[in-house]
């Protein structure tokens, strides 16, 4: 097939037209079921937690109330400190919790919540009632996936020193370059799923 024929182009857009409404049609008969809302807002939230642990910027530590913030947190806001991380800019601590705030880093570990949220939901909803989201019962298993394993994307390392791993730094730098794989496969993921929606 040429893709010099207009024709072929139009029929490639229509593809993909059609296929990134089906995946919206699934995550919205998804998040109108309140299994769907739950998986959400649980997966996502314990992801976010999981995601500022592993990076260290949230913990326990002894009880207090502070807030101190950086001298020019604008300017050290965008100052990485490695491949998607980013300088802390200010330490809240409320009892016994204690926060390193970076923007950048928050932000990125939201997005993939987001994401992570949105793929267990599919996969609760397409597992306990598919019709909702018109979709075929083997999409739940498939769709979740990505999520469970996306944990590895911001505490690889952090595992790696919990089992006493000797971990080489090119194994640390693949840990740290699975981010943006990461979320590669959760948009795929839900695309995949769009492409088993039933449009009839």
């Amino acid at each position: 097939m040429s893709t010099d024929n207009p024709t072929d182009w139009a029929g490639m857009a229509a593809s993909i037209q059609r296929l990134f409404r089906n995946t919206v049609v699934a995550v919205s008969g998804a998040l109108s079921r309140r299994d769907g809302q739950v998986g959400l807002a649980v997966s996502g939230l314990a992801y976010f937690l999981l995601y500022l642990t592993g990076l260290r910027h949230l913990g326990l530590g002894p009880v207090g109330y502070e807030v101190s913030v950086v001298s020019n947190p604008l300017t050290r806001t965008f100052r990485q400190v490695g491949p998607f991380q980013w300088e802390p800019i200010a330490l809240v601590v409320a009892g016994p919790v204690e926060l390193l705030v970076a923007p950048l880093n928050m932000f990125l570990g939201a997005v993939l919540a987001l994401l992570v949220g949105l793929n267990l939901a599919v996969s609760v909803v397409a597992w306990r009632g598919p019709a909702a989201c018109r979709l075929g019962p083997g999409a739940g298993a498939v769709s979740g996936l990505p999520g469970l394993l996306s944990g590895f994307a911001c505490c690889g390392p952090t595992i790696l020193l919990v089992i006493g791993v000797q971990a080489s730094a090119g194994l640390l730098s693949l840990f740290q370059w699975l981010l943006p794989l990461t979320v590669v496969a959760l948009f795929g993921t839900l695309l995949w799923v769009g492409s088993r929606v039933e449009t009839a």
